[in-house]
């Protein structure tokens, strides 16, 4: 029993020493010290202070004329004449929007043109306020109030789009403005509350000509350009 209580101190006294050299080793918190994340923090930056040589830091670029790649303004000269005013406008806009395509813009725009149309024809309020800015959508609307008080319908069958070509651009301040012909194949027929064909053709394919502008605040994480302004093309 003796010699069991001697060796239970014995490791008992060897657990305090190498505490208390661990705790001279490791130190103690007085309760000043900074959090984890903190530390981690720092010392990210300080290796961008340091020329940001750790592959594991990435740095996201800035937007801006000097950060527009240079196909992007190939893109535009393919697009656009050099030296135009469509050119410069075009330019213009992927400087405040490196990621400015105009053919992807196009691409997107007739899709939106033909949903706006639709959504119009069926009376949509939902898909036209998503597309459309705050002063044509009340224009729209308006119409569309007015036809239904009136009893009166529309039927509509969008058939394709023929043509569609960037033929203004500019820049209002942060805001990108993209003005587009659109030569668009439709049936369409406005019907009154007893049926009867108003205006238009339930079978005949029309061309309709229109010149549409949308617009994005390139400054916006919005990603989404909305439709300004519609005339129709003489």
């Amino acid at each position: 029993m003796g010699s069991f209580d001697f060796v239970t101190f014995f490791f008992f006294v060897a657990a305090v020493i190498i505490f208390i050299q661990l705790r001279s080793v490791l130190g103690k918190r007085t309760g000043n010290e900074r959090p984890p994340r903190d530390q981690a923090v720092r010392r990210d930056q300080a290796a961008a202070a340091e020329g940001m040589d750790d592959p594991k830091v990435v740095t996201l670029p800035r937007r801006g004329r000097e950060n527009a790649d240079p196909d992007a303004y190939a893109g535009i000269d393919a697009y656009a004449a050099p030296g135009t005013d469509l050119n410069k406008g075009l330019r213009a806009v992927v400087a405040a929007d490196p990621g400015f395509d105009p053919k992807v813009f196009v691409s997107g725009a007739t899709t939106a043109y033909e949903m706006i149309v639709s959504a119009f024809a069926e009376g949509d309020r939902k898909t036209l306020k998503g597309l459309l800015s705050r002063e044509v959508y009340d224009g729209f609307v308006a119409a569309i109030d007015e036809r239904e008080t009136r009893g009166e319908t529309v039927r509509s069958n969008f058939v394709g789009i023929e043509k569609a070509n960037i033929i203004q651009a500019e820049m209002k301040g942060s805001e990108a403005n993209i003005t587009l012909r659109i030569v668009s194949q439709l049936i369409s027929a406005t019907l009154d509350k007893n049926g009867e064909v108003i205006e238009g053709d339930l079978v005949e394919v029309t061309d309709v000509n229109d010149v549409w502008t949308f617009a994005r605040d390139t400054r916006s994480r919005d990603p989404n350009w909305r439709l300004i302004a519609t005339e129709a093309d003489q």
